[in-house]
């Protein structure tokens, strides 16, 4: 009976009477992913030139796998997913061994040349933005193959990219020049660095944000986190712990500290009377306790132990990049070489350091 009253209904009725018909699952899909890449797009262009770079790197391996799931890019999403193929290359360009192009061997910045391009293409506006940022990415694209030491390659670039046009050529001449000298960090690349195209495009990203309402994702997510009080109960946890973790150093601070009364209440005589020989340990006790305080006072301060960051070492670019520096702004200027340098985190006491080891080096 069930059957034969469900079998009477006519195809797209219902008891109540017609019924909505659901859209196809490839057009919900499709939606989806739309709304992903762009809030992927919003992550990218926020985290772009992070130091640390690792959420940046996060959302690149997002918006990559989004890309590549389009069998044709939809029209209203091309302005979009050029940036992020821009901002992912130029945050790589650098890295020479990098191939983006399947089949094609070109470097990083030569692909990102290539994207930019055709964002320019989708706009006609912020003419002397597009010129600034096409030129900074051309100079760097022969920059850092001379960085590299691949002068030859570095002339060929030249040849390709700058053309014989009446208002490249005293660019082109001087470079042909730098790169016959064979020296990267003459004053004149030093003014079209790669931390100015860094910059130039991180304003660009700051006009696209602007000029591009919020994406769905993050309205919905928002309403969501106000209506749930999830920024309170984000805050809640973070205070309880902090709370926690000042037990915990109150407990470990307490037991070095009668550590450190114990060893100081010891007389000469005491530890003389345990052998004939001063105990060379107790020394290093005490001064184990005193660097346990002192590191300890460091995650109060800071949240940070002062034991726990690993020694990075120096690459050849690094050491580069502060010779450059110093002949730039001189010695002692670290943090004006630390500003304006291409280094992975380090500080202006780290450069100081390093010169003067760089200098023992070429006494040696």
């Amino acid at each position: 009976m069930a059957a034969a009253a469900a079998g009477g209904l006519g195809a797209g009725q219902g008891r109540g009477g017609p019924c909505v018909c659901s859209p196809p699952l490839a057009a919900v899909e499709a939606v989806a992913a739309d709304w992903m890449l762009e809030f992927a797009c919003s992550c990218l262009c926020r985290h772009f030139g992070d130091r640390s770079g690792a959420e940046f790197r996060r959302w690149s391996d997002v918006s990559q796998a989004l890309i590549n799931g389009f069998f044709k890019i939809p029209t209203h999403q091309k302005k979009t997913v050029y940036l992020c193929q821009l901002l992912i290359r130029i945050a790589k360009g650098k890295t020479l061994e990098l191939q983006f192009e399947n089949g094609q061997t070109i470097s990083p910045l030569e692909s990102a040349l290539a994207f930019w391009t055709l964002l320019e293409k989708e706009e006609i506006k912020l003419e002397k933005l597009h010129e600034d940022i096409r030129c900074l990415i051309q100079i760097q694209i022969v920059a850092v193959h001379m960085e590299n030491g691949y002068f030859k390659e570095a002339t060929e670039l030249l040849e390709r990219l700058f053309t014989d046009s009446e208002s490249d050529k005293p660019l082109r001449m001087k470079l042909a020049t730098i790169i016959k000298n064979k020296d990267p960090y003459v004053p004149l690349l030093q003014s079209f660095s790669y931390s100015l195209l860094i910059s130039k495009i991180k304003f660009y990203v700051e006009l696209f944000m602007k000029e591009k309402e919020t994406d769905f994702l993050i309205q919905e997510a928002t309403k969501y986190a106000e209506s749930k009080g999830l920024e309170t109960t984000a805050l809640q946890n973070k205070s309880m712990n902090v709370s926690e973790n000042d037990k915990s150093n109150l407990v470990t601070k307490q037991r070095l500290v009668k550590e450190q009364q114990y060893i100081t209440n010891q007389s000469p005589g005491d530890i003389k009377k345990s052998t004939e020989r001063p105990y060379s340990g107790q020394k290093h006790t005490a001064s184990r306790v005193l660097q346990s305080l002192n590191n300890l006072q460091n995650v109060e301060n800071h949240g940070v132990s002062a034991c726990g960051r690993r020694r990075q070492r120096w690459t050849y670019k690094e050491d580069l990049e502060l010779k450059s520096g110093v002949k730039m702004f001189g010695v002692g200027n670290w943090a004006k070489i630390l500003a304006h340098g291409n280094f992975d985190n380090r500080t202006s006491v780290m450069l100081k350091d390093r010169w003067r080891t760089l200098c023992k080096i070429d006494l040696a």
